[in-house]
């Protein structure tokens, strides 16, 4: 098991979190993660590393893989202004993080609390949610609940945003 997988999974199991793991072949986009049929698993994220124009603030956003974001009114919600994605570079700065392996759990290598961290209302009503553990090559299934917990243990603020 690799090592950013494995802090992961120590950091859920030191909290107690049940969650369920589905190892696959390395997806890069939402397409490659709809053809591995993991769907009736729960709901699959979709994650945003942004910026504002400035580049001064930095912004991660999960959300329902099927959701649309307008990037336009998502940045006049956020107070951001105009929102682009991040460069590679700022991902790899800010979450410690490779193109493809975006994801809530990234703010564990966030220690300086520089990105804000938003998540669409709507998956709280999910059973299940979907997200990788630092690496694209597994997907991990656990609660809304025990994802803000997980978070809370990190002293993330999640704001719950309508998309």
């Amino acid at each position: 098991m690799e090592d950013q997988k494995k802090r992961v999974y120590d950091a859920l199991d030191r909290l107690k979190i049940k969650y369920e793991v589905v190892e696959h072949e390395p997806v890069h986009t939402m397409e490659d993660m709809d053809r591995l049929g993991l769907p009736e698993k729960g709901t699959l994220c979709k994650n945003l590393f942004l910026r504002d124009s400035k580049g001064k603030r930095h912004f991660l956003v999960t959300c329902d893989e099927k959701k649309q974001v307008d990037l336009k009114s998502l940045g006049k919600q956020l107070g951001g202004g105009n929102l682009s994605f991040a460069s590679e570079e700022r991902l790899e700065k800010y979450l410690g993080l490779k193109q493809g392996s975006v994801s809530p759990f990234g703010l564990m290598n966030d220690a300086d609390h520089a990105v804000e961290f938003f998540i669409d209302k709507d998956l709280s009503r999910c059973k299940s949610l979907g997200i990788h553990p630092l690496e694209n090559t597994a997907t991990v299934f656990l609660s809304f609940k025990d994802l803000d917990k997980f978070l809370w243990d990190l002293d993330v603020d999640v704001i719950k945003v309508k998309l």
